[in-house]
């Protein structure tokens, strides 16, 4: 089993992409973009279809696709980072429905795009299939689902046990909800296809260039300084690394591991015909996709939070995290284990790899743009981010472009978040919240109850989710 060098999705093309030329010295130039993960690479995609003169360049300090957007889940889904309420409270009923269908619109974008610039990245948009396996995962499933059917544009179906089974047989299912509004994705594929489009556009991309500082009108580097009217920040789960930001979005590891590929007679055995995206509703929740080469690549949380907001080299997770999620793995499949099916417990984890994702003080992505300054971002996206960084993308290139859309009007432009308590308090406090989440786990796995465990509430309150 290899563990880290990045991802298994770079792994499976061959391994990370040859590096681009660095920054060769100071540079003048209009958009500098700070960061070529999803973020970055959608903002100058759009820039330069709106106004191909623009002079447009992207800094990143390893090279496209190195963070999240390499190695995430691969859900191309409609979700609101934070969810839609908060955005009622601010902006009003109607403010939050419009962000939930610029949302749902991104999907269908980013696969649009995807089809336009040949960008094969295994796109299959088969929904959201998220069950329940305990009685009190039932119990909020059922809540949540008739929260999001109070909203238009959701279009989430319930499914008992019987009819979570007939899309994919898993142990102690008892029921699901699903929605149409998401794909399943190779993640590299898209941010290496979409860094060839930006290119091909004739945005700049400097690799091996590491950002120091960010202020109005110039990108410090340790290659040279780039001036530019605007200068936008797309580092997500690295921004902790950049001067003057090291309490904005608390960088959370997350985790994956991916199979061998799986024979025929497993997949007979379980389904998954559709390509959905699975997830589930424990406190811990797990994320997983069934691969173009019929793998079972499958996520969730190891170490969330390293001291100190340290984030890793080349994607290496631990042991235990690996252990750890191969069992769930099994608990989800354990028909695996069945030699007759050449099952999933019996076929050998391939890799396991971690990455980090941006999370704000108060759980909710955001746009921001400063016409005087300059100075722009976009993320915190807390593992929503490969849908949202298109729109994400398509707003800051309206809002650089001063042009008033109904993009630019969605309730997430402007929002900002306090910063994150300082050391150690932070780290006290996330370590203190996936410990009750996981104590609420163990004690709703017992079946006993329908009502959630205390320690979720309590981690909810610390968290700032009540």
């Amino acid at each position: 089993m290899t563990n880290g060098q990045v991802s298994w999705w770079w792994r499976s093309l061959g391994g990370p992409p040859t590096p681009r030329p660095a920054l060769p010295g100071d540079l003048d130039v209009d958009v500098a973009i700070v960061g070529a993960g999803y973020t970055g690479l959608w903002t100058a995609y759009y820039l330069k279809r709106a106004q191909p003169d623009l002079r447009v360049v992207v800094l990143e300090q390893r090279f496209a696709g190195f963070g999240a957007s390499g190695r995430n889940g691969g859900w191309l889904t409609n979700s609101v980072t934070g969810g839609r309420e908060g955005y009622a409270a601010s902006h009003g009923r109607d403010a939050a429905i419009a962000q939930q269908r610029a949302l749902n619109d991104a999907v269908d974008e980013v696969i649009a795009v995807a089809a336009r610039e040949g960008i094969d990245a295994d796109i299959v948009k088969g929904g959201e299939l998220e069950v329940a396996r305990t009685p009190a995962q039932l119990a909020r499933l059922q809540a949540f689902a008739a929260a999001e059917q109070a909203w238009p544009h959701t279009d989430v179906e319930m499914m008992d046990a019987g009819a979570t089974a007939s899309r994919i047989r898993i142990a102690g299912a008892l029921g699901a909800v699903w929605h149409p509004h998401c794909a399943r994705v190779h993640p590299a594929k898209l941010v290496r296809g979409l860094a060839d489009a930006v290119e091909r556009l004739g945005v700049t991309i400097h690799e091996r260039t590491r950002v120091t500082q960010i202020a109005p009108g110039r990108a410090v580097t340790d290659r040279g300084t780039v001036r530019a009217t605007h200068v936008l920040r797309a580092t997500e789960g690295f921004t902790a690394d950049l001067a003057g930001e090291h309490r904005t979005w608390l960088p959370m590891n997350s985790s994956m591991i991916v199979t061998e590929p799986l024979p025929a007679g497993f997949w007979h055995a379980v389904g998954w015909d559709a390509r959905e995206t699975l997830g589930d509703f424990a406190h811990v929740y797990m994320y997983a996709q069934r691969t173009a080469d019929d793998r079972i690549a499958f996520g969730g949380r190891g170490v969330p939070y390293r001291y100190g907001s340290r984030v890793d080299i080349d994607g290496s997770t631990q042991q235990r995290t690996i252990a750890s999620l191969t069992r769930l793995l099994q608990q989800f499949f354990p028909d695996a284990a069945d030699g007759a099916l050449g099952g999933a417990a019996g076929a050998p984890i391939a890799h396991a790899w971690a990455g980090v994702l941006g999370v704000p003080r108060d759980w909710s992505a955001a746009v921001v743009h400063d016409r005087v300054t300059g100075l722009g971002w976009a993320g915190g996206y807390v593992g929503t981010g490969v849908t949202a960084t298109n729109l994400a993308g398509r707003t800051l290139a309206d809002l650089v472009l001063e042009r008033d859309t109904q993009l630019t009007r969605l309730p997430w432009v402007g929002h900002r978040a306090k910063n994150w308590e300082v050391e150690p308090l932070r780290w006290t406090a996330v370590n203190a919240i996936y410990t009750a989440y996981r104590m609420a786990d163990r004690a709703e796995a017992s079946g006993r109850s329908s009502r959630t465990a205390w320690p979720a509430h309590v981690a909810d309150w610390v968290a700032g989710r009540h």
